[in-house]
């Protein structure tokens, strides 16, 4: 007779399998005692968008995650001997250099999304991940909570997470809008435009403008009144991802026209007129886009919480941000870290695991906001429009070589011992993710 096998000690429902939620699931499937979920809306894993950017911080966060090798394989970073160059910042009509951030021994470490993605799923084992689930609702009581799907299925478990993206369902259960009002996202007032480069394509068109052809491969970012350019190399540097910004500061609260979809195809006439008149440099990488797409940027409020009971929401559904610090999917990966931290201790079970989600929102909350606030706050800096700076390029220059050290510099295992200590748990316990 086969014995029964030991009954898990906490069972966990994920709700969107993003870059996040796919690092968390794998981090906590290496634990036997859990029962792990994942549940995606879509029919199989993939990601959106072009390139993304990882400070030192998201590096760290991957390497804690067991997830460095996978990175390692595909990332990119500045070439020799701009190593350690996260971004050069230039003016954008005449492309002259004003000063380098330099993130030591990182610099711009970048992936294609879809590449990242496809690295971590290959850790995650069989029978995990469930696709075509769009969570539509969620309930709970006081032993359990349940994600209900847009197939008219449910999951039950111990408690849920939601990893669900800027339009998170499980947010609403969280912040029920009836008694938190609307906190859903908004839109910053920026639009992005996007493309991709062949990196042999830029450096010639670069050299034809008359401007140095390695401002094709070192990452870049060009800056003007209300706008700017980024610039940083992707796909083994065989591409090279481009941004580029235009903000509407008329309004304090601007909207988008009625109807008007976040993401468009647009023409390269529109995108060349909104930077008419800047540098070679800029004129030659917008050239080389012949069907950009523009990109309604929208953020979260700063939320109250993160947690009701036995919910807890993570990633961009607690703190969806603009881009312009390179910071939301590093946020995500500290998130997926120092929850899993905290999950796959054994010293967590499905007694003790709300405890363990108020902890993680106590040690997590204030920072996360802030790096809200600073990337927004980041964009008005790049775009001329700081408090205190503005035009005055020599401050600008000054406050972009330390910007980011607050932000780069910060260890999530330290985040993982408060929650510990918060709950009891430090002495005797595990430090790390094993």
């Amino acid at each position: 007779m086969v014995p029964n096998p030991q009954p898990k000690r906490l069972s966990i429902g994920i709700v969107g399998g993003g870059i996040g939620g796919v690092a968390f699931a794998v981090a906590l499937s290496r634990d036997p005692g859990l029962e792990v979920h994942l549940f995606e809306a879509a029919e199989r894993f993939s990601e959106i968008g072009a390139g993304v950017s990882f400070g030192p911080n998201a590096v760290r966060a991957i390497s804690l995650l067991g997830l460095e090798a996978s990175y390692r394989r595909i990332a990119d970073s500045s070439p020799a001997p701009f190593e350690d160059v996260w971004f050069e910042w230039r003016r954008g009509n005449d492309d002259a250099y004003l000063s380098a951030s330099l993130a030591p021994g990182c610099g711009q470490s970048s992936v294609h999304r879809a590449d990242f993605l496809d690295a971590i799923v290959a850790h995650l084992p069989e029978g995990v991940a469930h696709f075509g689930k769009r969570c539509v609702e969620v309930r709970q009581d006081d032993e359990r909570a349940t994600a209900h799907f847009d197939d008219g299925t449910s999951f039950t478990a111990d408690i849920l997470i939601g990893f669900d993206g800027i339009k998170s369902a499980v947010r609403e259960h969280v912040l029920p809008p009836e008694q938190y009002r609307d906190l859903g996202p908004f839109w910053s007032g920026t639009y992005a435009y996007r493309g991709m480069i062949p990196t042999e394509q830029l450096e010639a068109a670069m050299e034809a403008r008359g401007a140095d052809r390695r401002l094709a491969v070192v990452p870049q970012m060009y800056l003007g009144t209300d706008r700017h350019i980024l610039t940083f190399p992707v796909k083994q540097s065989e591409l090279i991802n481009v941004v580029a910004f235009i903000t509407d500061r008329s309004t304090p609260t601007p909207r988008l026209p009625e109807g008007e979809a976040w993401v468009n195809a647009v023409t390269q006439e529109e995108m060349l007129s909104v930077f008419e008149g800047w540098g070679a440099a800029s004129q030659a990488i917008l050239e080389c886009i012949p069907a950009p797409t523009r990109w309604a940027l929208h953020e979260l409020p700063e939320l109250p919480h993160y947690h009701r009971d036995r919910v807890l929401i993570v990633g961009d559904a607690a703190h969806a941000m603009v881009p312009h610090q390179g910071a939301g999917a590093g946020q995500a990966l500290e998130d997926a870290y120092v929850l899993a931290s905290l999950l796959t201790d054994e010293a967590c079970d499905r007694h003790n695991a709300r405890q363990a989600l108020a902890a993680f929102e106590v040690v997590r909350h204030a920072r996360t906001c802030q790096v809200q606030r600073s990337s927004h706050q980041a964009g008005d800096l790049y775009e001329y429009r700081a408090f205190g700076i503005g035009d005055d390029e020599a401050k600008l220059a000054s406050e972009l070589e330390t910007r980011f050290d607050w932000l780069w510099n910060h260890d999530p295992q330290d985040d993982v011992v408060a929650a510990r200590i918060r709950l009891g748990w430090e002495s005797g316990s595990r430090t790390a993710l094993a």
